[in-house]
């Protein structure tokens, strides 16, 4: 479920930077994103280690096409290159 967030974040980001600088026709969307585990804590009566997802970049990919077919992005095309650690970053938008 967190790749969808992820999407989400990534999708409200991009439409903050195209509003702040006036983009209306993005093409394409270079992005990094850290496809390492994220814990998350389970809550189980006895159990209180964490459990770690691994990102799954098909879903995160499916995410942005979702979440970006209402907006100004319908259009563009999400490049995602997978990197180490868990970060994301916008590396290239091309109008």
């Amino acid at each position: 479920m967190h790749d969808f967030l992820l999407a989400k974040e990534i999708i409200d980001s991009v439409l903050a930077i195209a509003k702040e600088k006036g983009l209306e026709n993005i093409k394409s969307v270079s992005l990094e994103v850290g496809g390492a585990s994220i814990p998350h804590n389970h809550h189980h009566e006895h159990e209180h280690d964490e459990h770690f997802d691994e990102l799954n970049m098909e879903n995160v990919e499916f995410g942005l096409k979702s979440i970006a077919k209402n907006t100004i992005l319908k259009d563009t095309e999400f490049e995602i290159k997978k990197i180490e650690g868990n970060n994301w970053k916008i590396t290239n938008i091309n109008i």
